[in-house]
């Protein structure tokens, strides 16, 4: 139960406001949370409210929680009103309404949403009551149709007018409200990698990184299987290497940032991906000065948990002591550098290393007189550039070194690229556990059929992907306009939802366009963290972030912009480099411009916008052949044919059917 109080209409109506009150103040006495002042007047306030407002509105029937707990999240929703055929979530405030507090409410409704297996197929309504004035009905008409509606305002005086406008609006669903059920039903959120590195670090209790699916099992039973490798190191004395696979967006980071911060053992997530460092890092320092703690102070023990992967080798090796870390979490493990990227000298790094990343990290790790582990995370079809070992190296590192076994799942040796097959399936050093394969897409909230579509569009399989669209509402969008794309992002970012700017780095004729800003890497944490109007922030919609950037990163709706660096030709893909003025083809590295775009095409949430440019068509006086329109024509008919709605923009937003085309 995540109410702290609940009851009928009628027994609200029943009962004395000091006895709520009191058990209210009990409910926060028992979770630890401390009073602040006028709370007891604040609870008396908005129980009045309510008494007042379901005597008027025949609420008698109707189920209503007080204090209704948002997991994670360390919030409440002041009241939640379940009537027969609507769920009211209520947020009461003193002042007159402001954007903070519409926004808090609309993003309260949206979790109900998205998390809460009670609130599906139901229409919910954010009503913010600020005041004491009454309630005006919006003109916009209200559409019968399930999700959230645009945010309500009232004053305390019209909340039971509210109340019934809502009730009458709305059309009963095929399956009635009963209060009892929906305040059982299951409440599971899927934090982001930031929320989730927030809490963890914070010590609260993330044992489950849940998802509001049948599939919630998938990530729980990774982590057991990654505590359960490296709890018998530990008690053998020995050493292990725990190779985790998965697809893109199905949790990886989760569980290694869960390895880390939760572990007994000390331990550091690592990672070459500078950006996510930084992000990271300042989250958690801002959190934890938000919480009442010294920045500085945090900032320097997050380093401890978050390092750079490069300095770290660098830093130990090629001799030294053994490191202080017990565990070491390897991030895009399958992206650690080859024996000719990592001693490779450049006129901003002198190198240390002798031979390639895995080797060394192992070399490393084996100098510990006791156990030593490491979680290998592993992103399949994720490397972006030259030089990256692929699993293979891994493999070879381990078979050379003799002090090493491994645990993998059946993935990592059937892979059909030999870069990323780590070993043969009976290779004496490895031990085989599915529970170590990341299968279930969860980064898209709303659709766990994104990544399947993402495959078939990327493996050139139109007929695959259109099926897969046609199986369920795909929130993979298409417009030809910039401007349209940055209105449908502010449209669709409701509530606290972050939207953003994507384009690949090889996206060099965008700036013609009129998107030139790259997210520059001083910038990274700022873009990812602050919010509008920020101009830094990534919903000013001002800067595209590339794929170095937002690689390991998400954004709850995302704008990706798509150049000719990745175009059809004939009937099928190819990738292509800018050089000079003319655009050159990229035989040796398709696999790395594909792979740029299924990281761009797997970073959102919630929904992703594709905005493809019209180009320069050949009549034009000005013809430009680095923006040839009929390239871009091609690839927005590919898209389209794989099942990309198209945007329209109405005058005002509203609720638009599942199955129509986006309309906002």
């Amino acid at each position: 139960m995540r109410a702290w109080f609940d009851c009928t209409g009628a027994g609200l109506l029943r009962c004395e406001a000091e006895e709520i009150v009191g058990r209210l103040a009990a409910a926060q006495q028992r979770r630890g949370f401390a009073g602040i002042a006028d709370q007891d007047g604040a609870w008396r306030r908005t129980i009045d409210a309510l008494r007042t407002a379901l005597a008027g509105a025949g609420g008698e029937a109707w189920t209503i929680a007080l204090e209704f707990e948002l997991t994670r999240l360390e919030r409440r929703i002041d009241a939640v009103v379940i009537t027969d055929r609507a769920i009211l979530c209520c947020e009461f405030k003193t002042a007159e309404a402001s954007r903070a507090a519409l926004d808090q409410v609309e993003d309260y409704a949206l979790r109900l949403r998205d998390f809460h297996a009670g609130s599906r197929l139901h229409t919910i309504a954010p009503l913010l009551v600020a005041g004491e004035g009454g309630f005006q009905a919006p003109a916009q008409p209200h559409l019968d149709l399930s999700g959230v509606l645009p945010v309500l305002r009232t004053g305390s005086a019209g909340l039971g007018a509210a109340l019934r406008w809502v009730q009458d609006r709305t059309a009963p669903s095929g399956q009635a409200l009963d209060g009892r059920r929906w305040l059982e039903a299951a409440y599971a959120p899927v934090p982001g990698i930031v929320e989730a590195a927030r809490h963890l670090f914070a010590r609260h209790d993330v044992v489950e990184l849940g998802i509001a699916r049948a599939d919630a099992g998938n990530l729980t039973r990774t982590e057991r299987a990654i505590a359960r490798a490296l709890a018998q190191a530990r008690r053998g004395g020995s050493r292990v290497v725990v190779f985790v696979t998965g697809i893109p967006g199905a949790g990886k980071t989760l569980c290694g940032l869960n390895a880390v911060f939760r572990s007994d053992a000390k331990a550091a997530f690592l990672t070459g991906n500078a950006p996510l460092v930084a992000v990271l890092r300042a989250a958690l320092a801002r959190d934890a000065h938000d919480r009442g703690g010294d920045r500085k102070a945090a900032r320097e023990k997050v380093e401890g948990f978050i390092q750079n992967v490069h300095r770290f080798l660098d830093q130990h090796a090629p001799s030294g002591p053994a490191p202080p870390e017990e565990v070491i979490v390897f991030d895009e493990a399958q992206r650690a550098w080859d024996a000719a990227q990592a001693t490779r000298k450049s006129q901003n790094r002198t190198s240390k290393l002798t031979t390639s990343e895995p080797a060394h990290a192992l070399d490393i790790m084996a100098r510990r007189a006791d156990w030593a582990g490491i979680v290998a995370l592993i992103g399949n079809g994720q490397e972006i550039n030259t030089g990256e070992a692929g699993l293979a190296e891994w493999g070879r590192a381990i078979a050379a070194h003799g002090g090493w076994r491994a645990v993998a799942a059946p993935r990592a040796v059937t892979a059909t690229d030999p870069r990323q097959k780590l070993c043969d399936a009976s290779a004496p050093w490895l031990a085989h556990d599915d529970a170590l394969d990341l299968t279930v897409p969860i980064r898209a909230i709303r659709n766990s059929v994104v990544a399947e579509w993402t495959e078939a569009v990327l493996a050139n399989d139109p007929s695959r992907a259109s099926r897969l669209a046609a199986s369920a509402p795909l929130p993979v969008f298409l417009t030809r306009d910039l401007d349209t794309l940055r209105l449908a992002l502010r449209r669709l970012s409701r509530g606290t939802r972050r939207a953003g700017l994507l384009r690949s780095a090889g996206a060099r004729r965008l700036r013609a366009e009129g998107l030139a800003a790259e997210v520059a890497s001083d910038d990274v944490p700022n873009w990812f963290l602050n919010r509008w109007p920020d101009i830094r922030a990534s919903d000013a919609l001002e800067a595209a972030a590339t794929e170095y950037a937002c690689q390991g990163l998400e954004l709850d709706l995302v704008g990706l912009a798509w150049d000719l660096d990745f175009r059809r030709e004939g009937d099928g893909w190819a990738g292509y480099r800018l050089s000079g003025d003319r655009w050159m083809h990229e035989r040796k590295e398709f696999d790395f411009v594909r792979n740029t775009y299924r990281v761009l095409l797997s970073r959102a949430r919630y929904e992703t916008v594709i905005w493809v440019p019209r180009g320069s068509a050949r009549d034009e006086a000005w013809y430009d052949r680095t923006r040839d329109a009929a390239g871009y024509d091609a690839i927005a008919a590919f898209l389209g044919a794989c099942g990309a709605r198209a945007v329209t923009i109405a005058p005002t937003p509203t609720v638009a059917p599942a199955a129509a085309p986006l309309l906002l």
